[in-house]
């Protein structure tokens, strides 16, 4: 015997609402920052980043001390070369730090 089946009762929601576009801070896109990372690939941490990389995973050059946090900009002693999971596991670190979060 086959059951009936019974409509729904409650309207369906729409979709989610879609979270807003990522916008890259335009101090990356800067020419004082791009001529920065390219002078910076020729340091050896930048060798030492490639040979942790996996395979095809981005290298990022990142500020030891963020620059929400008070880091210089464009101080190369401010700055190193990071896989993109060692960036991301950085920034999520930071994130919890700043909010309190332990």
């Amino acid at each position: 015997m086959k059951l009936p089946s019974m409509k729904p009762g409650l309207p369906t929601m729409g979709a989610a609402v879609p979270l807003p576009v990522k916008r890259a801070d335009t101090f990356y896109q800067s020419n004082e920052w791009r001529r920065l990372v390219v002078r910076r690939r020729l340091d050896r941490d930048y060798q030492q980043a490639r040979a942790r990389a996996k395979p095809n995973e981005r290298l990022i050059l990142d500020h030891i001390v963020e620059r929400k946090d008070g880091g210089a900009d464009l101080d190369p002693k401010n700055t190193q070369w990071l896989t993109h999971s060692e960036h991301q596991a950085k920034t999520a670190r930071s994130k919890r730090a700043r909010s309190g979060i332990s």
